[in-house]
């Protein structure tokens, strides 16, 4: 089906996966989307390490914490995409 090689990100909650990754796009293409995802995590981390959360509701804790999954683990995964390939033994 598709012409070129792919792989799933971890944060596919479904059994169709729409978000791959094209291994053939060039790795800097890659690293810059994995650069891109995990900035925005560290910037965010950032803004809330000087805030307090003395009216934070457990909900909102939540989001952020997932909002922050997302990106660190997609990044993760396109990090790991943009790696040449290791020889089958």
């Amino acid at each position: 089906m598709w012409g070129w090689a792919r792989i799933r990100t971890a944060t596919n909650f479904t059994d169709t996966h729409p978000l791959i990754i094209d291994t053939q796009a060039r790795a800097e293409g890659i690293q810059s989307a994995a650069h891109q995802r995990i900035r925005a995590a560290t910037d965010l981390l950032e803004t809330f390490s000087c805030l307090t959360f003395e009216h934070a509701d457990l909900k909102d804790i939540s989001h952020i914490t997932n909002a922050l999954y997302l990106l660190v683990q997609d990044g993760c995964d396109l990090l790991e995409a943009a790696q040449p390939s290791k020889p089958q033994i």
